[in-house]
Parts: C-alpha cells; structure tokens; sequence
C-alpha cells in the first residue's frame, strides 16, 4: 500500500474509538520503514552504512556529533573501515553515496557528466554567497558563464599581465614581512595569504585591490564578511533545519547584514567602472562579462553581475591562499625532509636570481610547483565535494545510483589513500610530481575534473609561483610551533582556523630585488 493511500485510510477510519490505535500503528509502521535510514530517502542494504543511524533522522545525529575541526578525518575513517564506497543519509537532503576512488570520480564528472548537477538544495545553501553564479548553476546558465570567463582566462596575454599585477600586489607583502624580520615579531603567515590574494585578485579581475594590504594588522569589513558568509553557508549543508536555526538564533541576522556587506561592496565596483568607464588595452573580467549580452540579447543584470565578482573572488582568493599556508606549512613541520626547502631555495636563486619573477621565469620554476601541487594533494582546496545525480546510473564498480541521491567524494581522503598514492601518502614528498607520470584529474582533483575543471588553475599557479619565489628571495620562514597541526575549519574550502604562525628573518644571502 502506498503511503498516500495509507494516511487516506487513517484518515479515513479515524474515530474516537480507534484512532490511539491507528496512531500507534502509523507511528509504529513509519517507524519500522525508517528504522535505519532518514525519512524521504531509499534504503539501500546493498551499501555499508557507518553505525550510528537512527531512525528517521538517519545519520544526522552522528554528524552533528563531530567536531569541525575532525569532520573530514570522520570521512578518513569509514574509508579506511568501509572501504572506497559507503554511504549516509540525512533527512530533507536525502542520501549521499560515497565514492572516493578515481575511476568513481572521473566517471561522475567526466565520462557521465550531464547525469550530476550541483542541484537545488546546494544552490539554496550558498545562495546568499553565490547566487546565481558559476559555482551554483547548472545547465544553460553554467554553460554560458564558463565560456564568457573561458575567453579571458586562456588567452597569454591576461596571464602575461596577471603575472605583472602580482609581482606589483607582492611588493607590499615583502615590506610587511621586512617589517616583521627588523622588530622579531611573529606573524600570521595564513592571514597575510588571504589578505595578498584577495587584493591580487581584485586588481586582477576587477580593476582595484581590496585594500587589505594597505593595513594588514587590521581586517577589511568585506573580507570578514565574506569569510562569515562563506562558513555560514557551509555549514548548511550538513544541517537540514539550517533555516529554522538560523531564524532562532542570531545567525540569521548576521546572514542578512553580511549579505549586503559583500553585494554593495561589489555593486559599487560595478558602479565605479560605469562612471569612470574602461580604457585599458586589455579587458579584465568585469569588463568582459559587463560587455557580455545574454542569449537574447540583453545586457546582464546589475545582480548577476555581482554574483559574477562574489563567486570569482572565492575561487581567486580563498583557494590559493590555504594552499600556499598549508605547504608553508607542510614545508617546516617536524618530519619533513630538511632537503626540501634547501632544493626550493637553491631553485629560486638558480631561476630568479636577484630578478623579479615574469611569465616566462616560471615555467622553470618545476621544484616550486612540485611543493605546490603536494600541499594540494594533502590539504585540497576543496576537501569534500558533492553532485546530484539527476537519472539513474551505475558507477564503474557496480554501485547503482539513482535520481535524487548524491555522489560525494573526498579529495582530501583520496590525498591519504595509500591504496591510490601507494605508502607514502601522508608523506609531503614533491619529489613524486617530478618522476614523469602524469596523474589523472580523478586521482588528483583539487582542480576538480572533466567540463567544470578550474578555469583559474593557471592562475592559482602562476600566484603561487610568484609568491614562492620572492618571498624566499629575500626570507627565511619558520614555524613558531613547528610539531602542531593547525586544526581547519569548515567551509567550502579549507581554511586554517587558527592561523599559521611563522617567525621571518631576512636571508643572509637575501638578494636585492
């Protein structure tokens, strides 16, 4: 009997006699049917499932028991228990089917990629971040955003004169750091990241910095509220009351404020360049997308234009700046090979010498981009991703997925699998990237994969690179606690939740540049 027609029937029999009875039959049989999994989702005996679930509500008990700081090593662990592919439910987002194998992710985001989509519940989710944007579309309207950016990310030019625009942003970073090596103060290595590359990537893309490198020992309002969005809206996704919650607690509020923080920010950007208009020989982003017209013929709303910037900025700023924390970081902890460093300088003085980086300095810059795709592999940028499946299929290995279940996958597990990377995995050995195998996107994805790979990989490259290279010009950087592990915190991506603190002192061989 169909549930429909089972509440007819109760509904229908209800008296003063017998209804205790049907409640308690109704409850019973509910209770029975969902005795192991969320409410509106399938079973599904034919996958492991971690202990913990309960009826109804499904794992959502157990996933709001786990910290944030230890939820992706919760992941680690029913990998390393269950194996590549499990799987939880939660009520009111349904079930997520876990594949953390290569083949799995290649075979969702390449080979069957128009059978997932990022899906409606995401999109509400990080709705008040990103709104229409790239990062939360589908279909048309993913499409034809990819292809307008597409136009000015792979041209030679925009990365010739992105380079420049960092080598200028990274100026302002050495005298912080010069400041810091004469008075003997440490600093926050992870802070100072996020401050460079939200103002690199503002005067990049958007034809002005963010100013927070103008006065780094204060934070700018549009990056604190940007970080807060950008945590808030994480966190949804794991909690399906998130709207209730929010509205009884001041996080609701703070939703609000904050929204309009970041969107008049970037309003005004888009206002400024009207005003004041566009006279460069080269068009950057904004520009790009402020001449674009859409498929019929209009020219693009002052909203998606700044959902435009919103979802530009945490693919340029948020992402490069963790990566290069986390392999500063990788680089000075206790264990690393000592080696590793001494080969990284060794590099930048044989490549750069006492010159600024270009173009073309860093395609010689193999060791330094090595460092930099390792610190990737361990700590992704992204460590946990999602995608929807919209018709039925079957993974390379069997597993049915059907409409309406998610395929998830964990790059920052797949980072650790010994089974993928073989026994060294946890080792950060850059060594690895220099032996001539080209590793495929499912096994390495922190670029994501297939269709909707980073457009700004490059990009993130390129910053990275300069970054490396003049900051080791001139300084040495060492942690202040080099035998803890900075806890991350939760987000789209993998911020440092404590910071990164690092003592600087000038190099004794600095060069002058």
């Amino acid at each position: 009997m169909a549930i429909a027609e089972l509440v007819k029937y109760v509904l229908e029999h209800a008296t003063r006699t017998n209804n205790i009875k049907l409640l308690l039959a109704f409850s019973a049989f509910f209770l029975y049917k969902y005795r192991s999994h969320a409410v509106g989702t399938r079973r599904r005996d034919d996958l492991k499932t971690p202990k913990g679930a309960v009826p109804f509500l499904g794992h959502m008990p157990l996933l709001a028991s786990i910290p944030g700081t230890k939820l992706y090593d919760f992941f680690e662990k029913n990998y390393n228990e269950l194996g590549p592919v499990w799987s939880i439910s939660l009520p009111f987002i349904g079930r997520m089917v876990q594949g953390d194998s290569p083949e799995l992710v290649e075979h969702v985001l390449k080979h069957n990629f128009w059978a997932y989509e990022k899906g409606p519940i995401l999109k509400n989710c990080l709705s008040d971040l990103l709104g229409n944007g790239i990062f939360s579309s589908d279909g048309p309207a993913w499409k034809w955003q990819r292809k307008m950016a597409s136009h000015i990310f792979n041209v030679r030019a925009f990365r010739e004169y992105t380079s420049d625009i960092f080598v200028i942003e990274a100026q302002k970073m050495l005298a912080y750091l010069g400041k810091a090596a004469d008075e003997g103060t440490p600093i926050d290595f992870h802070a100072l990241m996020l401050h460079f590359t939200l103002d690199s990537f503002g005067a990049v893309s958007f034809g002005e910095s963010f100013g927070c490198m103008d006065d780094i020992e204060h934070d700018v309002d549009y990056a604190v509220a940007f970080d807060d969005l950008t945590a808030i809206t994480s966190d949804r996704l794991m909690d399906p009351i998130w709207r209730i919650r929010e509205r009884l607690t001041s996080v609701g509020k703070k939703v609000i404020d904050e929204r309009k923080l970041v969107r008049d920010h970037a309003l005004r950007i888009i206002e400024k360049r009207r005003a004041e208009g566009y006279h460069k020989p080269k068009k950057d982003l904004l520009q790009l997308f402020m001449e674009a017209k859409d498929d019929e013929g209009n020219a693009l709303t002052d909203d998606l234009l700044v959902d435009v910037i919103l979802n530009f900025t945490i693919a340029g700023r948020d992402t490069t700046a963790q990566a290069l924390s986390w392999m500063f970081y990788l680089i000075n902890r206790d264990g690393t090979d000592k080696n590793i460093m001494k080969t990284l300088i060794q590099e930048v003085d044989d490549v750069l010498g006492d010159k600024l980086p270009t173009y073309e300095s860093h395609k010689q810059q193999k060791y330094a981009d090595a460092c930099f795709h390792e610190a990737l592999r361990i700590f992704p940028a992204v460590p946990r991703n999602l995608k929807l499946c919209v018709q039925d299929d079957v993974l390379p290995d069997g597993t049915k997925i059907y409409a309406g279940e998610w395929f998830t996958w964990s790059s920052y597990v797949m980072g650790r699998s010994e089974a993928i990377w073989g026994p060294d995995a946890r080792e950060y050995k850059p060594s690895r990237w220099l032996q001539g195998e080209k590793f495929s996107q499912g096994k390495f994805s922190s670029f994501h994969a297939g269709p909707r790979v980073c457009l700004g990989m490059n990009f993130a490259i390129l910053e990275g690179l300069t970054v490396i290279g003049m900051i080791l010009q001139k300084f040495e950087l060492t942690l202040v606690d080099s035998a803890k592990l900075p806890p991350y915190g939760v987000s789209v991506t993998m911020p440092m939740l404590e910071g990164l603190p690092m003592n600087v002192t000038r190099r004794k061989t600095a060069v002058a540049i």
